[in-house]
């Protein structure tokens, strides 16, 4: 296939890590003519203070729309925290989660949008007439799944007997709260059961040439999109190869905890033990293709094709640098 044959690209992908991947993948498109969709974990989204808030979804739309801010990741430029301010002076809980004033307008139009009715999906494709992000965002389902994270009963709390059994706590907590210092002993995505893909999604992956698995958090942001029910399927039984990116350099994540993640599931931190973890197609898992950084050059995953490319997302152009050599090795470029 070559540069100007009208390629579709699908991106499995996660929140800061997964927009600064797209703004790359979307850097190439935009030189060779390809069409992008990213599919976007909604395992994060949250209520607070009666908002419905879904940090990746928002992530990726402000980071390719030009309105995140660049020092914290997260969250908009130029923010201010006057709704934040007026919550904790009437002791207002959780206090632990903060809404900047600009974020907020965000999270009540899409309250407003879920409350009359609308899916997740068609809340987005109208948040994004705003932001023109340039690839199709998509919410893996328009249905309410979360990932909560079980602890011991008493964990973070004070004055409580330790192993007195379990209880689960919504992921933002477990990582805003107590940025991931709980022992975690399993991950759960609430509702995956009953979850269906959300409406594109599947037509995405059946129209692709080529699906990537941005280098996000492999067990809290990419397992969460596995984990609807037909996605999976999907993708293994699809046409288009699977290329992942890894997440792990060395032996640390590129950002994030993503290594206390892979702890609590039992993984090596590395990028041969989360290629070990997606599995090779050949072999009944997901991948057709691996891969790393150049300080991980040599890795050897059986089965499936590795290769070492500079993986640190520096600018747009080193990250669409990134994309060329996945796609390469999906055979999809000559």
């Amino acid at each position: 296939m070559g540069e100007d044959d009208g390629m579709h690209i699908v991106v499995l992908a996660g929140g800061i890590g997964g927009g600064r991947f797209l703004a790359g993948v979307r850097a190439f498109a935009r030189q060779t003519g390809a069409e992008v969709t990213a599919v976007v974990n909604v395992g994060d989204d949250v209520t607070l203070h009666g908002l419905r808030i879904c940090p990746d979804l928002d992530s990726v739309m402000y980071t390719l729309g030009g309105g995140a801010d660049p020092e914290r990741g997260w969250g908009r430029r130029d923010e201010t925290w006057t709704v934040r301010e007026e919550l904790a002076a009437y002791q207002a809980e959780p206090s632990w989660f903060g809404l900047g004033d600009r974020d907020i307008a965000t999270h009540l139009i899409r309250t407003t949008m879920l409350n009359a009715g609308y899916p997740l999906s068609a809340v987005t494709a109208a948040l994004c007439v705003r932001w023109q992000p340039g690839v199709r965002l998509l919410p893996a389902t328009d249905d309410r799944m979360e990932t909560h994270v079980v602890v011991e009963q008493d964990a973070g709390r004070e004055g409580g007997p330790a192993g007195a059994g379990e209880r689960a706590i919504h992921f933002q907590e477990w990582w805003v709260r107590h940025h991931a210092r709980l022992p975690a002993r399993r991950f759960v995505f609430v509702g995956a059961e009953s979850a269906k893909p959300a409406e594109g999604v599947l037509d995405a992956l059946a129209g692709a040439d080529v699906v990537l698995l941005a280098p996000s958090n492999p067990v809290v942001s990419i397992a969460p999109i596995l984990a609807v029910p037909g996605l999976r399927e999907a993708l293994t039984a699809g046409r288009a190869p699977v290329v992942g990116v890894s997440p792990i350099i060395g032996s640390a994540p590129v950002r994030g905890m993503a290594d206390k993640c892979l702890a609590t599931i039992g993984v090596e931190c590395s990028a041969r033990g989360v290629a070990a973890m997606y599995g090779a197609r050949s072999a009944g898992g997901l991948l057709d293709g691996w891969l790393v950084d150049t300080a991980d050059a040599g890795v050897h995953v059986d089965g499936l094709p590795v290769r070492a490319v500079p993986l640190w997302m520096t600018d747009e152009a080193a990250t669409a640098a990134m994309t060329r050599a996945a796609l390469e090795l999906a055979g999809v470029l000559r």
